[in-house]
């Protein structure tokens, strides 16, 4: 038995009042992730399973770092990239099907977007 029971959460920090806000519309008006809770240093958006803390004290800029992406499930791959392109964001991934080639296969729909921190993001459809 796993002590592991999944991802709480993915913590991301902005620069400035205006990086904040551009953050929180494309995670809460682009793909409609609602709001868990909000204090003063931040806001945590609830996916689902999971949820995005972003807080808005940061103080430089950010290397790209060891995690190479963040996947949200959903029910239509082809939506959200419509929504994402229409708000102005890059679309790196066109929506594709694929088949893990695992035991059993898997297979799926996929795409990747940059958010507004630049973050890769897979939007990922289970077939």
């Amino acid at each position: 038995m796993s002590l592991i029971k999944g991802i709480h959460h993915v913590s991301m920090k902005c620069e400035s009042a205006e990086e904040y806000q551009k953050v929180i519309s494309f995670y809460k008006e682009v793909l409609e992730i609602p709001v868990a809770r909000q204090w003063s240093e931040g806001i945590m958006l609830d996916t689902g399973n999971g949820i995005i803390e972003i807080f808005n004290n940061g103080d430089k800029v950010v290397e790209r770092g060891v995690i190479r992406h963040f996947a949200f499930a959903t029910d239509s791959v082809d939506e959200c990239v419509e929504k994402i392109k229409k708000a102005g964001y890059e679309v790196f991934v066109e929506p594709k099907d694929i088949e893990i080639q695992s035991n059993p296969t898997f297979p799926a729909r996929i795409a990747f977007c940059y958010g507004s921190l630049g973050e890769e993001i897979e939007l990922f459809q289970e077939r």
